[in-house]
């Protein structure tokens, strides 16, 4: 056996908690069984925080109750970080990095709570870019990269928080958001919110925003192509998603430069949203395309002022390519062609 005193502790890692859970984090079930002692230590002898002494082989092994591994074993870390850098960039978001492994009964645990309790889950949803790094059986996978960022991995969960250029901006040991008191297991909800809140981006101002998008198209010659969105909101991430592929964003970023303004997370950004949208259709996303000194010179609805949103239906899709072409006046056919074929009516 490779590791023995890894499997007599690991195996008993693991907890039974519901594969699924209902709309807006909450399980379907809040049963859970475990046993194991508040946090783990990991190299170099595998013992549980708090203890003096290296446990003994179990010769009986328990058995480790099925779940989904909530750790990608196969996954590349360093590019999965740059993606949520990206990402958190365009966003303005921090980028939560969750250290730990799959025979880590209490990465479960934490990674269970951030899902189940309301607002914590609603935290990471509008503030952070969650990646999950697995440190392998050993302990020492992806060391590289928790030397990169100064985390001091004695134990986990661990939690990195970085800005959207990768500045460290908190590293933080989760066995001071543990519910005290003797018999409780689980992370303390209040803690968990209170160190998310700390360590989150602070909000740009809308109107200042759309000010550095402006200059920055006038600089390089192109026109802004405004979007307003929100976390919460689906299409707004299927129209994400579709400007972020490669062929979209290739002719995209020829044109426009990309202004995305969150109506929750930007001060002032639902009052411009209203203001622009105002007679022009309602409902996000709501798109359109401004000159250089934020003058609207396409708008982003259809006939009868009704708002495009993601261009889901033959309708959309033709009112959406003109609203880019009008802003884009010399893009090429071939572009416009490249656009077109990306974007595919939505069966209902």
């Amino acid at each position: 056996m490779r590791y023995p005193i890894l499997t007599a502790f690991l195996l008993a890692a693991f907890i039974q908690v519901p594969d699924g859970f209902a709309q807006e984090g909450t399980p379907e079930s809040s049963t859970t069984q475990s046993s194991i002692p508040a946090s783990i230590i990991i190299p170099v002898e595998y013992v549980w925080e708090g203890s003096s002494e290296s446990a003994s082989q179990d010769s009986e092994k328990p058995t480790k109750q099925k779940r989904e591994p909530i750790y990608d074993e196969q996954a590349d870390a360093e590019f999965q970080i740059k993606q949520a850098l990206n990402r958190a960039k365009k966003e303005n978001r921090r980028v939560l990095i969750q250290w730990g492994a799959i025979w880590c009964g209490w990465c479960y645990l934490l990674h269970d709570h951030f899902k189940e309790d309301k607002e914590v889950a609603r935290k990471l949803l509008y503030e952070y870019d969650v990646v999950l790094v697995d440190i392998g059986d050993d302990g020492k996978k992806n060391r590289d990269l928790a030397s990169k960022y100064n985390a001091a991995l004695a134990g986990v969960p661990y939690l990195t928080v970085l800005d959207s250029y990768g500045e460290v901006i908190a590293n933080q040991e989760t066995g001071s958001l543990e519910l005290q008191g003797e018999g409780k297991k689980g992370h303390d909800g209040k803690k968990v919110l209170a160190f998310l809140a700390e360590h989150q981006a602070p909000y740009h101002n809308a109107e200042s925003q759309l000010a550095v998008y402006a200059s920055y198209a006038k600089k390089m010659e192109k026109r802004v192509l405004l979007h307003f969105g929100a976390p919460w909101c689906g299409w707004c991430t299927r129209l994400e998603d579709w400007m972020a592929r490669s062929d979209v964003a290739k002719v995209l970023d020829r044109h426009f430069v990309d202004a995305k303004i969150d109506i929750d997370r930007t001060i002032g950004g639902k009052e411009l949203y209203r203001q622009l949208s105002e007679k022009r259709g309602r409902g996000i996303p709501w798109s359109a395309v401004l000159d250089e000194n934020g003058e609207v010179v396409s708008w982003g609805f259809m006939k009868g002022f009704q708002n495009i949103g993601f261009p889901a239906t033959d309708e959309e899709i033709e009112a959406f390519l003109a609203m880019l072409k009008k802003g884009a006046p010399d893009m090429t056919v071939e572009e416009h062609a490249i656009l077109a074929n990306s974007l595919k009516p939505v069966q209902p």
